[in-house]
């Protein structure tokens, strides 16, 4: 089966801007997405110094395949022109853009861009960790309807913060927004990304999260340690039964005496067309990440 390949977002890792060694240290890692941090990570006194060394380690490559993502801080932050303009001259793969809490928000980000870019728009990614954004998120996500908005990313810290709910280890106080947030990025297209877990020291309940992630429907997951890279990239890609089981569902379809036929028997299991179209999906994603090994 030969196919395009397509972007992999299993693995968001943020680094620190003004961490030169972690900057650097990021092109060994098998991330699939860098997040290079000028926010949360960087006090106010280091901001200038942290965009500098971000636009000096993507202008200076090394990187291979993975996605170079800038979050810059919030609208309304002093620092977020300038984090803008030199998101704009790195040419990274995208700018992620935090506390975004309604369409109007990205609207306003993707003008600035244009100002500032000869009229043309660079790829978004938002934040969605205020409980606004919950209560918008369908809005924001129809967003990338007109804008280049490629999916979102959840922050949990925050919203905890605003919002007095424990954030614990199964989360369900933060359900509903997660439920929320997967259902608004699928029905418009755009991917859905985990919010990071806390306990660095704690793998087992890093992999029981992301798990808990993939079954709510998460394309991937946030990461804040190399050592969280691999475990996340595993459980967000397709295990060898599943794959076994596509290729089943892709050979059941193509046999002549199911031409035409929009349900059929497979290995004793029901399958539709929609299933053959999940098959196909799977196959694309594991074929992608084969080619990565």
């Amino acid at each position: 089966m030969t196919t395009k390949n397509i972007a992999l977002r299993r693995s968001f890792l943020f680094v620190p801007g003004v961490n030169s060694k972690a900057v650097e240290k990021t092109k060994s890692l098998p991330a699939d997405c860098i997040i290079f941090d000028l926010e949360d990570a960087v006090a106010p006194d280091a901001k200038n110094a942290a965009r500098g060394t971000v636009v000096d380690a993507i202008a200076g490559g090394g990187y291979g395949s993975r996605q170079l993502i800038i979050r810059t801080n919030a609208i309304n932050s002093e620092w977020f022109e300038n984090d803008i303009k030199a998101a704009i001259a790195t040419n990274c793969a995208a700018i992620l853009v935090p506390k975004i809490s309604s369409k109007a928000d990205l609207e306003e980000v993707d003008c600035f861009i244009k100002i500032n870019n000869g009229g043309k728009s660079v790829a978004l990614w938002a934040m969605i960790e205020t409980p606004m954004a919950i209560i918008n998120i369908a809005q924001i996500c129809s967003a990338a309807e007109t804008l280049p908005l490629q999916g979102i990313i959840l922050g949990l810290n925050d919203m905890a913060k605003d919002t007095g709910a424990k954030l614990d280890a199964n989360r369900a106080a933060f359900h509903y927004a997660m439920a929320a947030a997967v259902n608004a990025a699928s029905a418009y297209g755009i991917a859905a990304i985990d919010a990071v877990f806390n306990d660095i020291a704690n793998a087992d309940g890093f992999a029981k999260q992301s798990v808990q992630a993939r079954d709510f429907g998460f394309d991937g997951k946030c990461v804040i340690h190399p050592t969280q890279i691999a475990p996340c990239n595993q459980i967000f890609s397709p295990s060898p039964s599943e794959i076994e089981a596509a290729r089943a569902i892709v050979a059941a379809f193509s046999d002549p005496a199911n031409f035409g036929k929009a349900v059929i028997n497979v290995n004793g299991q029901m399958a539709e067309l929609l299933h053959l179209e999940m098959a196909k999906k799977l196959l694309v994603t594991a074929e992608t990440i084969q080619k990565m090994l």
